[in-house]
């Protein structure tokens, strides 16, 4: 393993908190999505931490209904205008913006994003995501939502090209020459003139080449098909397991894929989310877990749970002990490492079932949830840093702002003084922030693989 690594951080941002019942504590706040200080504080918190990025999630689909289990992504702000807005208040701190591929055109997504890398001179990346809300193709005047495999056709093509818009114009190609008129060389400027399965896009852009050259790809997902697309382009992938096993097998396939798309292992980095309760102590820790948890609204609804678990649990008092594991259908190694989560952040074997729904409830979302003192989050994240589980995390706090302060204050310098995470940034773009180097555009390698083979 390389000894120089660093974790990587960034925020996922919840408004109102990773847990559900964030925003009910006295002190959290409950309209930060619609709060542009509270935002411009967020983001300036996580720069003087030195985190990667910031980064806000998008969907483009919503219901009432939400509230009570994912009320953050129930409603918030657009997230180019939004990212936009935190270049003008940031200098270090790398933004993502979201775009859904299925319900955008290639052209205006190589604009928007090349325009916000000027604005934030160089700092941003764009997470590609194809959709999962099949209520989301009512709102573009479609019939149904696509199939996987449709979605990720789409996608391939549609990433190619807005890469090659990029390029459209090479680094070199203004003159600006006063005296003569020419303001640029024309031999330098491409069109594609695309016609592919999805797209006819003829370019060439009308924004000059990005600040970063090529702007950072993300993506999430653990199908087949999408685990293929981040393997392809993507420079940070972004995933949910909650188990070590899972995330070190996880990690290992991704890595595995990059050879035969001619890429190396340390240019994409494996994110899983995660969801840190901190307290200065392991019991203050426990003790916002608890009331966290009562603060949920639920009708106690035991099916997805007992799903997860493999034991019909409607059948055993609330405020019962759990039934033996041996009964579940599921192996019983899993069933046994989820239920331990649960354990470990109640801080107690003997939890009732209505504990290990209250667990379950806050990591629904498919992020791990953990629950303690500083050095006890610190410990699970060398954990899985080093066991080659993760290369960084997406983080969640459970609560805002005091959910990240404490992370922040408390969590970063043990990082910190592990020699984990940075004391300082050492570069100023979101590709440096990573130790990716600037890409030349291709024009640019044709032209020397051209001179190489005279």
């Amino acid at each position: 393993m390389n000894s120089n690594r660093k974790l990587h951080l960034g925020l996922f941002l919840f408004s109102t908190g990773y847990h559900p019942a964030g925003w009910r504590l006295t002190e959290s706040v409950a309209d930060g999505a619609f709060d542009p200080k509270f935002l411009q504080r967020v983001a300036q918190r996580l720069e003087e931490a030195k985190f990667d990025f910031f980064f806000l999630g998008d969907a483009l689909a919503s219901s009432a209904d939400m509230q009570y289990q994912f009320p953050s992504q129930m409603v918030r702000m657009e997230p180019f205008t939004m990212i936009a807005h935190l270049t003008a208040v940031t200098d270090k701190i790398g933004l993502i913006v979201t775009a859904n591929t299925t319900y955008a055109e290639p052209y205006h997504i190589a604009r928007q994003t090349a325009s916000l890398d000027y604005l934030s001179s160089g700092r941003t990346a764009w997470n590609v995501v194809t959709g999962a809300d099949a209520r989301a193709a009512q709102n573009f005047s479609r019939e149904k939502h696509w199939d996987n495999a449709r979605r990720y056709d789409y996608a391939e093509e549609f990433v190619q090209i807005v890469k090659d818009l990029w390029d459209s114009w090479e680094d070199d190609v203004f003159v600006r020459d006063k005296a003569t008129g020419v303001y640029v060389d024309e031999t330098k400027v491409h069109a594609l003139n695309h016609k592919g399965a999805h797209f006819s896009v003829a370019g060439p852009l009308n924004v000059a080449r990005p600040p970063q050259g090529q702007i950072p790809l993300l993506s999430a997902g653990t199908s087949e098909r999408s685990q293929e697309l981040g393997a392809q382009f993507s420079n940070v992938i972004f995933t949910g397991q909650v188990l070590l096993e899972d995330a070190q097998a996880f990690y290992a396939s991704i890595k595995g894929k990059l050879a035969k798309y001619g890429r190396s292992k340390d240019e994409l980095f494996i994110m899983p989310g995660l969801a840190p309760l901190v307290g200065r102590t392991e019991e203050e820790a426990r003790a916002k877990y608890r009331e966290l948890s009562e603060l949920l609204v639920t009708n106690f609804d035991l099916k997805p749970l007992s799903d997860r678990i493999g034991i019909d649990l409607t059948a055993y008092p609330l405020d019962g002990p759990l039934p033996e594991l041996s009964l579940s259908t599921l192996p019983i190694k899993e069933v046994t490492a989820i239920v331990g989560l649960a354990q470990k952040a109640s801080g107690h074997a003997d939890i009732t079932v209505r504990e290990l729904f209250h667990y379950f409830s806050a990591i629904a979302r498919g992020h791990r949830l953990i629950v303690g003192s500083p050095e006890q989050i610190a410990d699970q994240m060398e954990e899985w840093f080093v066991g080659e589980a993760a290369d960084g995390f997406n983080i969640c706090p459970p609560y805002l702002p005091g959910g990240l302060d404490l992370f922040i204050d408390l969590v970063v310098p043990e990082l910190q003084r592990r020699g984990l995470f940075r004391i300082e940034y050492e570069g100023s773009t979101f590709r440096e922030h990573f130790g990716l180097s600037r890409p030349e555009s291709v024009w640019a390698k044709q032209k020397q693989a051209a001179l190489q083979g005279e």
